[in-house]
């Protein structure tokens, strides 16, 4: 191993981006040295990838697979340790850059602790910046530390955002493919079924992140990331449907020109330019072939046919702690939805119900924020039950 690798801790190592991450740096391995790996309940996974990778320290959020863990390593220096302390103290560990990948609101109080590091942080958690975005970016500037973001959306922002520019700055546009129901009349969404919502037409992603994007909450969410990532307004965030997913991303300066970043839709792209950040890095993504491609499209979105993306650019227009609402209550209703308890229509329905019923009061503190996350949990499943009597 080289003695100048990079080194790398990956919280949410079996996850879509998590895996993603893996493939590069197997693919550069005098480039990196991989020091911890976490996962939430995948254990012969990370076990894996720990040998494999010969690293520090192993992490399983659920302690009821702590034993399994300990016994998959045994005979290693890999050192195994499990619960959601454990997870936060990973984050902690030194290292050039933490990919922030667990995903949904479990993920923050680690991203948290890894910001607090003041090193590097790669964050693919959109939630950590929708639930506590003001707390977030506090901790970034208190602590030196540099944040590159992930998502594609926000990733091919950050390449073309000129940060000497921001007076210049019109606004910044983040793409949406539309999802898989993009072309599907209003009233057939009512018996969409959960393999129909996982399967995107462009991007491999994990189930409920798929959900979202077919829901278009995760364009939702990503606004209000975006938000908390660039110096803009609420006003200068635009979405733009472009079911191709070519152009990621873009900014509109005040002398005309939009800047975009295009790319084959592949994670691997963000990913491979957070981790050789400030260099560049090859990448496994299929090159981007725009003669073959032969047109690209794009049209505004319909906010009543995905009203989910309505509700959450309402939530952050409302501010204090609607987003926190909105993300706990659609994590629950989605997951309700993928174990055929509430209808494809039904996640929006249940995050309006919660946000209606719930006090919008700013959270001062993690704690504070986190007890707004759970009382709109609570609310959210009993809304769900009802549903079901």
């Amino acid at each position: 191993m080289a003695t100048n690798c990079k080194t790398i801790s990956i919280l949410g190592a079996t996850g879509s981006v998590g895996l993603s991450t893996i493939d590069l740096i197997r693919r550069n391995p005098d480039i990196f040295q991989v020091r911890v790996l976490t996962a939430q309940n995948k254990v012969e996974e990370l076990a894996a990838l720990a040998i494999e990778f010969q690293i520090d320290l192993a992490v399983i959020g659920n302690e009821d697979h702590y034993g399994r863990l300990k016994e998959l390593l045994s005979g290693t220096s890999v050192k195994a340790a499990a619960g959601q302390q454990a997870l936060i103290d990973a984050a902690s560990v030194e290292a050039d850059l933490v990919m922030a990948a667990i995903v949904g609101a479990a993920g923050l109080r680690p991203t948290l602790e890894a910001v607090r590091q003041g090193n590097t942080v790669a964050l693919a958690n959109k939630e950590c910046l929708v639930c506590a975005g003001d707390l977030m970016m506090e901790e970034v500037r208190k602590h030196g530390t540099t944040l590159l973001p992930v998502d594609s959306e926000h990733n091919a922002i950050f390449q073309v955002f000129e940060a000497d520019q921001i007076d210049h700055i019109s606004k910044i546009i983040l793409t949406a493919s539309g999802g898989p129901f993009l072309n599907t009349p209003k009233k057939d969404l009512l018996s969409v079924t959960p393999a129909q919502a996982v399967a995107h037409p462009n991007w491999d992603m994990g189930a409920k992140i798929s959900v979202d994007s077919a829901t278009m909450m995760n364009k939702g969410l990503e606004v209000i990331e975006a938000y908390h990532l660039f110096p803009v307004e609420v006003s200068q965030i635009e979405v733009l449907v472009h079911p191709q997913s070519v152009i990621h991303s873009m900014v509109e300066y005040g002398d005309g020109s939009v800047l975009a970043q295009l790319g084959s839709p592949d994670m691997r792209t963000p990913i491979a330019y957070a981790l050789a950040w400030p260099q560049r890095m090859e990448s496994p993504s299929p090159k981007l072939n725009l003669a073959q491609i032969g047109q690209l499209d794009f049209r505004e979105p319909d906010l009543e046919a995905f009203p989910c993306l309505a509700l959450a650019l309402e939530a952050l227009k409302a501010g204090g702690a609607a987003p926190v609402i909105l993300n706990a209550a659609n994590e629950v209703a989605v997951e309700s939805f993928l174990n055929d308890k509430i209808g494809f229509m039904g996640i929006a329905s249940i995050v309006e119900k919660t946000l209606s019923r719930l006090d919008m009061k700013v959270p001062h503190s993690i704690e504070n924020l986190l007890q707004i996350d759970l009382e709109a949990r609570k609310i959210a499943s009993a809304l769900i039950v009802e549903e079901n009597a």
